[in-house]
């Protein structure tokens, strides 16, 4: 009779760790690249800035949505 404890509980332990040292890596890779800083919520403010308006020839097509005029 083999005792299967130890390899199960082994390869969670490894998992685990895997998991944990993939999490710190990413939060401290985000902490450096500044996703976490005082300016975060810059793009999120962008995205709702009005781009210039496109030309006519590329509105006729068809081609997204329509545009509302202000």
């Amino acid at each position: 009779m083999t005792d299967y404890t130890y390899p199960s509980v082994y390869f969670s332990y490894f998992l685990f760790a895997l998991l944990a040292g993939g999490a710190v890596f990413f939060f401290i890779r985000s902490l450096k690249d500044g996703y976490l800083g005082p300016h975060s919520e810059e793009p999120k403010y962008r995205m709702f800035i009005d781009e210039p308006e496109e030309d006519e020839t590329q509105q006729s097509t068809g081609a997204g949505a329509p545009r509302r005029k202000q």
